[in-house]
């Protein structure tokens, strides 16, 4: 059922075989820590938030049943069923994420077409929604956790807010250190986080059984019977027990589906679904309680440590997330969807431990905003929930894409399936569309605002090519009459950047005209991303010589892969014995100045934050790791 000819295996980390019994227990303790903290931390303020008053429900037996058994069978149905089941075969050579499936689900269509591009707006708005639900994860998650200290002790309400904060910048200001050795942690605090769930959770339900009776899907449909079509609002509160179910696909290249499902079976899902029900329980034994029913179902001699437990919970499942857009941001990158950015590599031994000083900072100041602004998880769960159900749409449609044309064998059933979850996403679009005053508007208009500039961006950049390509010489006339009237020769390899292989580079006029020199050997080099994770041994290099020591060379890597030009001309001299001296290769490249104009290409505000991204964009030279004392860079104007 594969979208590839077999199941992802189960890889480690970054798709590093495992194994024995002891490495792939290993594999589902690390996805335990690393792939459930968003989802994991969700029992601090769901049930509460679905008990606040924006929603104006009592806590009576019928209505606690209604929405527990709500919550359990969204659990089922979206998260085991939907993501676990079915969703994580879709792997794209192994990894996931709305970006893979995007990718996937666009290679079953006719490059060009309409259907392609709408799949490729699709994808990009999913991304852009995927950075809107990392922005109030770290925040909403912390804060929740912190809330406990209000249930412990009154008085130190007023001190919440203070150390969501510095509990959050500590989060980001040790973001450059990698989370190599912090991680190694995540994975047993994490476990003993679920485990004191299950604990807590069947300890309160020995004391009121009763609410064994939310397992039955009757409840859930009295619910809406009894409240009408204005019930199916409750459903913005109840997509919080499934906010981080899009994270366990997305992670699924590091662990592997095995470990994930594994985890998720066995684990993970009986210990949420005992807290759920045993807070279900004590609201139902004693409903004035239900103001905060996670704290409040805990001992009183566990309190304190189960505040420390969540906060460290909350945090793990902040850094999931904050690496999780590190992540999206590179593979944005190497697709061409947002300008370049400086990547700091955090591990000597892992690629896919990276560090992104610009994508850090600007969540930092999003998400400390956020607290500030809106200073409780019950304001914050207004605001959520949004992004998520959305992005959980756009996945059932792309879903329906890949089954109908990658699996053959298994459609006449995911595609009913299809229909089930795209009729369950709408409903939670929709009830979460309903909060758009309250507070949905931000992440809506964050994801607008990322979309835009993504679009603006994949456009200018074609723009951009198109002008050079109109502008410029193609090599196949150039050279000819070049060699009639040859300059002079200076030893060494220069490596002309460009973008169209079949268009002299404007560096190399630049050179020859003030220079007046060519060198002993010349190699017109374009970087090519792939949309597979990556690139196949057999399409990671192309060489083509086109006469008198001039070469046009083609290196190609994958959107999980960091592009090393100098590593890739290195594995060149062996492929094609051309021998490049790392001491004895200059790089050339172009850097284009941009120049709005309102006469073609977009509107002009877009013409403008093109430009301006492009000028604030890094240097493709940094970005493809090229030494700066190898490196000459000349500059032109391009008008679009």
């Amino acid at each position: 059922m594969s979208a590839a000819s077999n199941p992802a295996p189960a890889n480690g980390p970054h798709g590093h075989p495992v194994q024995g019994p002891g490495a792939g227990l290993a594999l589902v303790v690390g996805a335990i820590g690393v792939v459930f903290g968003d989802i994991g931390t969700s029992p601090l303020y769901t049930l509460k938030e679905a008990f606040s008053p924006h929603y104006g429900l009592n806590s009576d037996h019928d209505t606690v049943l209604g929405v527990l058994s709500l919550a359990f069978w969204s659990l089922m149905v979206i998260v085991t069923l939907k993501y676990v089941t079915i969703i994580m075969r879709a792997d794209n050579e192994g990894e996931g994420g709305i970006m893979a499936l995007m990718a996937l689900a666009q290679r079953t269509l006719k490059n060009g077409s309409r259907t392609a591009y709408v799949v490729g707006i699709l994808g990009i708005f999913g991304a852009s929604l995927f950075f809107g639900d990392g922005v109030i994860t770290p925040a909403i998650s912390v804060l929740g956790a912190m809330e406990g200290l209000e249930i412990a002790a009154p008085s130190l309400h007023p001190f919440i807010v203070p150390l969501t904060v510095v509990v959050l910048l500590l989060v980001f200001m040790a973001q450059r250190f990698g989370t190599e050795k912090v991680g190694k942690v995540f994975g047993p605090v994490m476990t003993l986080w679920f485990i004191a769930l299950a604990v807590i959770g069947a300890w309160n339900i020995i004391q009121a059984p009763e609410v064994l009776k939310a397992f039955n899907p009757y409840w859930g449909a009295l619910f809406f019977s009894e409240h009408g079509w204005h019930g199916v609002f409750i459903l913005g509160a109840v997509v919080l027990a499934v906010t981080g179910g899009e994270a366990l696909y997305a992670d699924m290249g590091h662990f592997g589906a095995p470990p994930i499902r594994h985890a998720w079976y066995f684990f993970v899902l009986p210990c949420l679904l005992l807290n759920y029900l045993g807070q279900g329980a004590l609201v139902l034994e004693q409903p004035e309680l239900v103001r905060n029913p996670f704290y409040e179902s805990v001992p009183a001699w566990a309190l304190y440590p189960m505040i420390v437990l969540a906060t460290m919970a909350a945090v793990i499942a902040s850094q999931a997330v904050i690496t999780g857009a590190f992540s999206v941001s590179r593979q944005a990158m190497q697709l061409g969807y947002i300008p370049r950015m400086r990547i700091k590599h955090t591990s000597q031994d892992t690629i896919g431990q990276i560090y992104i000083p610009g994508i850090n900072w600007l969540l930092a100041v999003m998400v400390i905003g956020l607290v500030l602004a809106f200073r409780s998880s019950t304001n914050l769960a207004v605001a959520y929930g949004i992004s998520v159900s959305a992005t959980m749409l756009i996945d059932t449609l792309l879903l329906a894409l890949v089954a109908r044309a990658l699996w053959p064998r298994w459609r006449n059933w995911v595609l009913p399936l299809c229909v089930l979850f795209f009729v369950v996403d709408v409903a939670f679009v929709v009830a979460n569309g309903a909060k758009l005053l309250q507070g949905a508007w931000f992440p809506v208009v964050l994801g607008v605002v990322l979309f835009t500039m993504l679009r603006t961006w994949r456009r200018g950049r074609e723009l951009l090519r198109d002008e050079i390509r109109k502008d410029g010489i193609r090599v196949d006339t150039f050279l000819p009459g070049l060699m009639l009237a040859p300059p002079a020769r200076v030893p060494g390899t220069a490596v002309f950047l460009t973008a169209d292989g079949s268009v002299v580079p404007h560096a190399l006029l630049h050179n020859l005209k003030h220079n007046k020199v060519l060198h002993e050997r010349n190699v017109f080099l374009t970087v090519e991303t792939l949309p597979v994770p990556h690139a196949p041994a057999e399409r990671q290099l192309k060489v083509e010589q086109i006469g008198d020591d001039f070469y046009r060379m083609v290196v190609r890597f994958g959107f999980m892969e960091t592009p090393d030009v100098p590593l890739a001309l290195m594995r060149a001299s062996d492929a094609t014995g051309m021998g490049f001296d790392p001491m004895d290769t200059t790089f050339f490249a172009s850097r284009e100045t941009i120049v709005p104009s309102a006469r073609r290409g977009m509107a002009i505000w877009r013409d403008k934050l093109f430009a301006f991204m492009h000028r604030n964009a890094a240097p493709a030279t940094g970005f493809f790791r090229i030494p700066g004392n190898r490196l000459v860079e000349l500059g032109s104007q391009v008008e679009i």
